[in-house]
């Protein structure tokens, strides 16, 4: 998400590192690199003109602050703005909220070819997630199996679908749908209306008609991030004749470049909600302006990463892990359970993405393959006895075992002989993660200090994505915290760049020997 625009802005802080101060001159070279880098992430040229305005005003009245380089400030600068482009008057927007055991009813608008229906199944997920229980009513009557395909997607997820096939106008769908969904106890009706393939074609009356009816508690408009400022433009026009609460964008996993995202709030006055970042159900996740503003500005997102560990770390488990770390105890079943719960947490590439530093290193990282690494760890595992996962030092210290273990995986020696390496610096790395519980224990203790159950800690907490409100002064404890976690961004970035130089050819060959 956000790749190419994390890119362009990266380039541009390089550029002022080193130098003196923030001047006329070098503020106005930047301004015209951030203009173009907004313009080709396809973000409107009204909202980049006012943007780059806002952002160069601020600069040059800026006070230089001692110690500061001018990268620095002008990184502060421009994360401010681009929050305040995407919130907006923040306190106008209509909170998104569903109440269990209350009747919660959303309608879902869009043009066909966005992936409304494969988004009300995700939002279905979402909405179960949070203890209410969905009904899934089909009202789009028009485009050929819309009705099949959303059986299709409720089926797969085991929420039921409310349909009185094609020839029942969609409003007396709506009402027969809520009345089975009282008799039912089903607490949410999220409402799939007809799509069409232009904003003048699509029957507004009707839309109107269910909306006067059924008066829902939210009215989302779900656009492709894809299409740029077409999404913006269909919900401006969606808005003047239906009127939504925000805007739900999908695929922005793809090629998108962002700017529907970017520019939607104030063009429209209507909050992003919700973003798909994937194919399966579980991936979407809710818009947070000040998060995407530290992804673009390659702070990571360990707020959304901590979430998503909170969601797949089973306390169980978790508790069950710390004692046995406790004791010096790690097996390769352990090893398992800690892969396939990060495996739970979605997409591995999105997941080092949010990471601060490492976000835009991963542009060409294949999640496909990643995935087949997880997989072909697991087959070595799984072709070890019982006895050898549960006594790890047994393989370590028997060649012929490992031997065994390669031809009865399909894998080479070598990659058998990496996989022990491997797990023994894991290992390591576990005992001394002993009090969290393992790799995702250990990072909600390390992110959250103490955050349990579903609180979710505050992104001040996290170092290089806290920033403070206002530039503090010199000298003050401000200053000096604001410093401290200048100095980690460093540090992170410094971390994050490849230190080792290859071994020499000789020593590569002494190195396979022993790996033999």
């Amino acid at each position: 998400m956000f790749e190419t625009l994390g890119d362009k802005f990266e380039g541009i802080f390089r550029k002022l590192r080193g130098q003196k101060s923030l001047s006329e001159d070098n503020i106005k070279e930047a301004m015209r690199e951030v203009r173009m880098a907004l313009l080709e992430a396809d973000v409107n040229y009204l909202i980049v003109k006012e943007f780059v305005s806002r952002v160069r005003e601020t600069a040059v009245g800026q006070e230089i602050v001692k110690g500061v380089d001018p990268a620095q400030q002008l990184f502060y600068i421009v994360h401010k703005e681009l929050v305040r482009m995407m919130e907006g008057e923040a306190e106008t927007d209509k909170p998104f909220a569903v109440q269990p055991a209350k009747e919660n009813n959303i309608m879902l608008l869009g043009l066909q070819g966005a992936g409304k229906t494969t988004f009300c199944g995700k939002l279905a997920r979402w909405i179960e997630k949070e203890g209410c229980k969905p009904l899934l009513v089909a009202c789009d009557v028009y485009r050929p199996a819309a009705i099949e395909q959303l059986k299709q997607v409720g089926g797969g997820l085991g929420i039921p679908v409310f349909e009185m096939g094609t020839e029942t106008p969609p409003l007396k769908i709506v009402q027969e749908a809520r009345k089975w969904a009282r008799e039912n106890h089903r607490d949410t009706l999220l409402i799939d209306t007809a799509g069409r393939l232009h904003i003048d074609e699509v029957k507004m009356e009707e839309l109107q008609g269910i909306r006067d009816t059924i008066k829902p508690d939210y009215v989302f408009l779900v656009a492709d991030a894809m299409t740029g400022q077409d999404a913006v433009n269909s919900a401006k026009s969606f808005n003047d004749e239906i009127g939504i609460d925000g805007v739900c964008l999908t695929k922005l996993d793809g090629d998108a470049r962002g700017g529907a995202a970017l520019s939607i709030k104030a063009v429209t006055g209507k909050p992003v909600v919700f973003v798909g970042v994937g194919e399966k159900p579980d991936d979407l996740e809710r818009f947070h302006p000040d998060r995407v503003a530290q992804r673009i500005l390659g702070m990571g997102d360990v707020s959304s990463l901590v979430e998503k560990a909170q969601e797949a770390i089973d306390e169980t488990e978790a508790e069950s892990l710390r004692e046995k770390l406790g004791e010096g105890k790690f097996t390769y079943d352990d090893f398992i359970k800690q892969m396939k719960m990060i495996n739970r947490m979605g997409s591995l590439k999105g997941l080092l993405g949010m990471l601060p530093g490492v976000g835009n290193m991963l542009r060409d990282v294949d999640n496909d393959a990643l995935k087949k690494e997880f997989g072909r760890v697991e087959a070595i595992i799984l072709s070890m006895t019982k006895q050898e996962r549960d006594n790890p030092d047994l393989i370590r210290t028997d060649g012929r075992r490992r031997d065994r273990i390669a031809k009865g995986s399909g894998h080479t020696l070598k990659q058998v002989n990496d996989l022990v390496r491997q797990f023994e610096q894991m290992r390591a790395m576990m005992q001394q993660m002993a009090g969290g519980g393992g790799m995702l224990g250990g990072l909600k203790g390390m992110m959250g200090k103490g955050a349990k159950g579903g609180e979710t800690p505050s992104p001040d907490a996290f170092g290089p994505g806290a920033m403070p409100q206002e530039m503090p002064q010199p000298g003050s404890r401000e200053y000096k915290e604001y410093r401290r976690q200048l100095k980690q961004m460093k540090q992170l970035e410094r971390q994050s760049r490849p230190t080792t130089a290859p071994l020499p050819r000789n020593q590569r060959k002494r190195q396979r020997k022993k790996n033999r």
